[in-house]
């Protein structure tokens, strides 16, 4: 299973003492890739991840959305059938959520990778995914692809899927005056 999986956890787990290129070779290592196709590959992963001109700077040093693209290379360096994202565009700015969407829809086009996806932003949901699990206080309460759950729940194949979602878990959204605000 080891073989077959990558995860990347919410959080993320890089070693800010070390180098993007030392913890991709580790991670290779730990796959029982040889130190030289270990290498190899960290260097196949940084350019697929725009990561290259960052190889030789530490980890503590990367941006957010840099810590995440070295996570996602880090599941990726065995080259998995079936990756595991959780809450991967938590705390990303636009640009680099709108780069993972891209990096999301190249493994799964290019390279036949399943990705299961959990996340609260529901645009990104209904983006990048092919079928949806909704559940709602740990228990499934729907599932089916985002324009038959949109038809049946939210009424039309055009409704958002935040709507959507408070159809199917029998929530509404909260009225104009008292909408949050933030800050």
């Amino acid at each position: 299973m080891r073989r077959t999986c990558g995860y990347v956890a919410q959080s993320g787990g890089v070693d800010p003492q070390i180098t993007v290129r030392e913890e991709l070779i580790t991670q290779g290592r730990l796959y029982r890739l040889t130190r030289a196709r270990a290498a190899e590959r960290a260097e196949e992963l940084a350019r697929d991840l725009g990561l290259t001109e960052l190889l030789d700077r530490k980890c503590a040093a990367l941006s957010g959305g840099q810590r995440r693209r070295l996570d996602i290379a880090m599941a990726l360096t065995h080259r998995p059938k079936v990756l595991f994202l959780d809450e991967p565009t938590t705390g990303l700015d636009p640009g680099s959520r709108a780069d993972l969407w891209d990096l999301v829809r190249r493994l799964r086009d290019e390279h036949g990778t399943t990705v299961f996806l959990t996340t609260h932003y529901l645009d990104e949901a209904d983006a990048l995914s092919d079928r949806l699990v909704v559940v709602d206080q740990g228990v499934v309460v729907a599932e089916g692809t985002p324009s038959a759950l949109k038809l049946r729940y939210g009424g039309s194949i055009d409704a958002s899927l935040q709507d959507t979602f408070l159809a199917i878990t029998g929530r509404s959204a909260a009225p104009a005056d008292q909408t949050p605000v933030a800050v």
